[in-house]
């Protein structure tokens, strides 16, 4: 989880000032979380404390109104209606990386990780992007290749993830879409040697940079089981108290 929020903190300068490159900095004084940590700790703190993801969900909304949420969910959050407004913007997919870590079946993963979409991003994209980023985080801390990450990603959510980043970085633009986001995520992640290397790659790709550096970040730390010293202290410098003791309390239960 902490990959994620790392990753989202990383992109988060780059999100409306997109670069084509991996040599970046890491971090600046602009660096921030995003709405992407925000909803990824509320994820955690329900699974920790067994309250549903919904009501976790609106309460860090109004904890953190200022995130940076999109438009429909901002409208939806902060209303009284609880129905799914049928999205399958992204959103889903960035904030479903503790359903990855919290079972110890992936039926189990998968079941989660779509009641995790539903509270909004009920139309069947939404919910496949928040499966197959789930999905691909418990493969890789159970210990599947890259290859086997790629093949049952392909078989079972029919994305695409043999494109190249070279391909894919020339033309790509901002896309909120799970399907226009997720797989180049992925595929971020399969072409990297390292964590660090996972989160240059995807925000090298441009667009919607925090939010792919989100995803591809939960999957590198699941599969390298490492992030450098320095991503974990700068990240968890820049998240407060609140938002940093509850990554520590996830991390104790279902990572450590």
């Amino acid at each position: 989880m902490l990959g994620a929020i790392a990753g989202d903190i990383i992109g988060s300068v780059y999100e409306f000032n997109n670069i084509k490159t991996t040599d970046f900095p890491l971090f600046s004084r602009k660096s921030r979380f995003t709405d992407d940590s925000v909803l990824t700790i509320a994820l955690a703190d329900s699974l920790i404390n067994s309250i549903p993801y919904i009501d976790k969900i609106k309460e860090y909304y109004h904890l953190y109104p200022d995130a940076g949420y999109g438009g429909r969910f901002r409208q939806w959050a902060g209303s009284d209606d609880n129905r799914p407004y049928n999205s399958y913007g992204n959103g889903s997919a960035m904030r479903v990386s503790p359903a990855g870590w919290a079972y110890s079946s992936l039926d189990v993963v998968l079941i989660e990780a779509e009641r995790s979409a539903m509270i909004t991003h009920n139309h069947p994209e939404g919910i496949k992007g928040a499966q197959s980023v789930a999905a691909a985080i418990y493969l890789a801390r159970t210990g599947s290749s890259k290859q086997q990450i790629k093949e049952y990603i392909e078989k079972k959510f029919f994305y695409n993830l043999s494109e190249r980043l070279d391909d894919i970085r020339p033309h790509y633009r901002f896309n909120e879409t799970c399907q226009g986001s997720v797989p180049q995520s992925i595929i971020a992640f399969l072409e990297s040697d390292s964590y660090e290397d996972t989160i240059r790659k995807a925000v090298s790709i441009g667009g919607d940079s925090d939010t792919i550096a989100c995803i591809a970040g939960g999957i590198a730390e699941a599969f390298y089981k490492f992030i450098p010293d320095v991503i974990v202290e700068h990240s968890m410098n820049i998240l407060d108290s609140r938002l940093r003791n509850m990554v520590i309390m996830f991390r104790e239960k279902y990572i450590l």
